[in-house]
């Protein structure tokens, strides 16, 4: 058995699947019970793969931007997630990267994503089992761009940010990985 020293770092959203679809058509749902219109573009360009307490207050304005009513939307959000996973589209070429680079790295994702919508898109694709390590935003205090998830990883397998590697698309991911001084492979033209 090969002992590894090596760390693999992968976020989810819009890196190893493109999930503007998804996202967009919960939140579009629970934001409609809100009266609040959510338009695709902008969803895509500016908020997708962020942690929603950034920009949800904005969408829904102040009267009704309330931490109850994002909290409630959020929530409603992530109950209907699992009804449009057939718009998500898997990154087949980043996956095949995984399974070379299983047998040398620690495979590990950090994402912004909740917990039970990483684990319905994992399992509906079945590559749950492609990751010894998952950390969402439910296992972290400080959500990117604060390293922290990135910090857990290499401290759960012991190893030294030399040796760690990150692959992310969206900015909050890259400046969380710069600051946790880790070499980072920007996906791009994926999602």
């Amino acid at each position: 058995m090969i002992m590894k020293n090596r760390l693999a770092i992968f976020d989810l959203d819009g890196t190893l699947f493109d999930t503007r679809k998804v996202n967009y058509q919960a939140y579009k749902y629970a934001l409609d019970k809100y009266g609040v219109e959510l338009d695709y573009e902008l969803f895509a360009s500016q908020f997708n793969g962020r942690l929603y307490k950034t920009y949800m207050g904005t969408l829904m304005g102040d009267v009704i931007g309330t931490d109850e009513n994002i909290e409630a939307a959020h929530n409603l959000k992530i109950e209907k997630y699992s009804q449009f996973l057939n718009d998500a589209v898997i990154n087949d070429s980043l996956f095949s990267m995984i399974d070379c680079m299983k047998d040398t790295y620690h495979i590990a994702l950090v994402t912004t994503g909740a917990t039970k919508n990483v684990y319905q898109i994992l399992d509906y694709f079945n590559v749950r089992n492609k990751f010894e390590l998952i950390i969402t935003q439910n296992d972290v205090v400080n959500k990117k761009p604060d390293p922290e998830g990135f910090l857990k990883a290499m401290e759960y397998f012991n190893v030294s940010r030399e040796n760690t590697i990150v692959f992310e698309d969206s900015d909050v991911g890259i400046e969380a990985a710069k600051k946790a001084g880790l070499v980072t492979y920007i996906v791009k033209g994926y999602s």
